[in-house]
């Protein structure tokens, strides 16, 4: 028999979680068209009634972001200038009436390599809030998803939230996205850049890539060499010669792997000079 459940306590949620195995409906906006025209075979656990995990909050070390947030939450919430990476996402994921039921943690446990959220929260290097009946943990999102459609989640776990340290939410940042369309579309890349600059030189920099591997990456090359560069045209001709080893594009009907490795090359630096542009009060091009 197949069971369906909506708690509204996530102690009760958590208590189902342990008993039996669940397939949690969130949002929706990914679990129906992935049912397609197929009958449901899996117990639902709906947390759409689930209070506790909607909103955005600040604490003393870091910024917390509910797991029901939606992304129209996370546009019109105020946060820091470092977070414009992630607002600039979330108008992003498919059209406007989707943002306003889509949930943060759902792009995230959905896993998909083309997840708009999850470079600009690598950029931020949020951690991921797992709780289950008997403990709570918390991994980096980078050691949370493992790999297309693949997560750490262990069973009688749930997500309950998104953390973004406060050490990491300064600077100022940029979301870069190529698609085949303006709107309504699935990436073929995507760069999120946050830079702390100080007296006219990068002291700081986080650069992430989505769609241009099993998962989303941090560029570790990219970024070293953008530390202690100063803030000139020359940023550019940086960034297209750093080492982008991290990415493994694959060839698809969006576009072949060679087309998205130095697609992910230039929105880098178009991502690098919005952040730049944003931290000089100018508007970026």
């Amino acid at each position: 028999m197949i069971r369906y459940a909506k708690p509204t306590t996530v102690d009760e949620a958590l208590a189902l979680l342990g008993e039996d195995r669940w397939r949690i409906l969130a949002g929706g906006t990914d679990f129906y068209p992935a049912q397609g025209a197929n009958p449901v075979r899996d117990n639902i656990l709906d947390i759409n009634g689930l209070a506790q995990l909607r909103g955005i909050a600040e604490a003393d070390d870091h910024w917390r972001i509910g797991a029901r947030a939606t992304w129209t939450d996370v546009v019109r919430h105020p946060l820091p200038t470092a977070f414009d990476t992630l607002k600039a996402a979330a108008r992003e994921v498919g059209s406007v009436q989707i943002q306003n039921v889509a949930s943060v943690a759902g792009n995230l446990c959905n896993a998909s390599p083309a997840a708009d959220g999850v470079p600009a929260l690598l950029a931020l290097e949020a951690d991921v809030e797992l709780r289950s009946a008997k403990a709570v943990r918390h991994l980096p999102l980078g050691e949370f998803i493992l790999g297309n459609r693949r997560t750490a989640l262990q069973p009688g776990e749930m997500v309950t939230a998104i953390r973004v340290p406060k050490r990491s939410a300064i600077g100022t940042s940029a979301f870069v996205k190529l698609g085949a369309r303006r709107y309504l579309v699935i990436s073929i890349a995507m760069a999120a850049a946050r830079l702390v600059i100080e007296g006219g030189v990068i002291a700081d920099a986080a650069i992430a890539v989505g769609s241009c591997s099993a998962v989303a990456r941090r560029l570790a090359g990219v970024e070293a060499a953008l530390r202690g560069q100063p803030v000139t045209s020359a940023l550019a001709d940086t960034v297209l010669s750093a080492p982008i080893d991290e990415l493994s594009p694959i060839a698809d009907v969006r576009g072949s792997a060679e087309y998205r490795r130095d697609a992910a090359r230039e929105i880098v630096v178009r991502a690098v000079r919005a952040a730049i542009g944003s931290g000089e009060g100018k508007v970026a091009a």
